[in-house]
């Protein structure tokens, strides 16, 4: 037991020496930026903060070490968001966590994004030929987590990521790891950190890298292909540290968490939330969520950092319940804001 310790806490230095790789001045030049949105309306409802006490679903993107803090056996998830809406991107998804031991629980998810009907232009007609085309985006991710001992969670996560248009298509492989640490009466203090999308640079290839022209010649004309080759690039690697702590009150409880998190591709973000439950019935949350802005004093995201949810959880048995997650993330006047809703199965 005090071998699988020292493993968990070894893990958490590791992971705590890259905490301040964050690089703005390489912002927008990491691909496959859908490995950083949070698809489930419960943990969104307050700024994806709660890294240390994560569990069930939510812990398959915030902190894989949750999903073995959970106490139920099985839990199914459904979930929908519309991303930035105006822009008419979708994103659809299902998750599926399941004991598989008194001290271990795997989780296996699917997300897909739809980005809608976009017209095809060319260069000789570029008011469009009257095609279109359909670009989407998958994520696949199996993880596993174990409890070490009874304060410690560790766990790891595979991701699988596709991206294609007509002619084009790439694909990669990232992994999460992450730890928790829960102590105190009733275990209301928890720490977390998480490493997430570690992996190989990935590139695009297909058809549209190519284009066919006509060669000058002298004899009989010709045409032939001519094909570029996509440069590399890589994944949107982030690393997360956080804490929450929870207040009993009458009839409810109310948590505090506080979240840093530092971006190989994009500005640092400061995460605060607050989520009261009322007997595990009914519970609303709110959070805000802080970009670094002192290189530039520039606000360089779509997303203004406001952020509120609520969740409804109706038991159907001794163990089991159905529940309902909403949460709203608030962007520039430029779209609508951020919807997600969810629906979750716990047996």
């Amino acid at each position: 037991m005090k071998l699988k310790s020292y493993i968990a806490a070894f893990l958490s230095v590791a992971l705590m020496g890259t905490a301040y790789a964050g690089n703005p001045q390489r912002a927008g030049s990491a691909g496959a930026g859908e490995l950083l949105i949070n698809p489930f309306a419960r943990s969104a409802g307050w700024g994806s903060v709660n890294v240390a006490g994560a569990t069930g679903m939510d812990a398959t993107f915030l902190n894989i070490a949750g999903i073995a803090a959970t106490d139920l056996n099985t839990q199914v998830t459904f979930n929908n968001t519309q991303w930035l809406v105006g822009a008419g991107i979708n994103m659809n998804g299902a998750t599926l966590i399941q004991r598989v031991s008194d001290v271990g629980v795997l989780s296996m998810g699917l997300s897909a994004f739809d980005y809608g009907q976009w017209e095809v232009t060319t260069e000789d007609q570029p008011e469009g030929t009257g095609a279109t085309i359909s670009p989407q985006s998958l994520i696949i991710n199996m993880g596993y987590a174990q409890k070490f001992t009874e304060n410690i969670y560790g766990g790891v996560n595979v991701k699988l990521y596709s991206s294609s248009i007509s002619n084009l298509n790439t694909n990669g492989v990232c992994f999460d790891a992450g730890v928790q640490y829960r102590t105190g009466e009733e275990d209301r203090f928890k720490f977390g950190i998480t490493l997430k999308n570690v992996g190989p640079s990935i590139t695009y290839q297909g058809d549209g890298l190519g284009i066919t022209l006509p060669v000058p010649t002298y004899g009989v004309a010709y045409s032939q292909t001519f094909e570029s080759r996509s440069a590399k690039f890589e994944l949107p690697t982030q690393l997360s540290i956080g804490g929450s702590y929870d207040w009993f009150v009458a009839n409810g409880k109310v948590t505090g968490a506080l979240n840093f998190s530092s971006n190989s591709f994009e500005k640092d973000t400061y995460h605060a939330g607050v989520q009261y439950s009322l007997k595990d019935l009914f519970q609303v949350r709110v959070g805000y969520k802080a970009f670094d802005n002192r290189a530039d004093d520039l606000g360089t995201s779509a997303i203004s950092g406001i952020c509120g949810g609520f969740s409804f959880n109706v038991p159907t048995s001794d163990e089991g319940s159905f529940a309902i997650d909403y949460s709203y993330r608030g962007t520039t006047s430029a779209f609508g804001g951020i919807h997600s809703i969810g629906v979750r199965i716990n047996l």
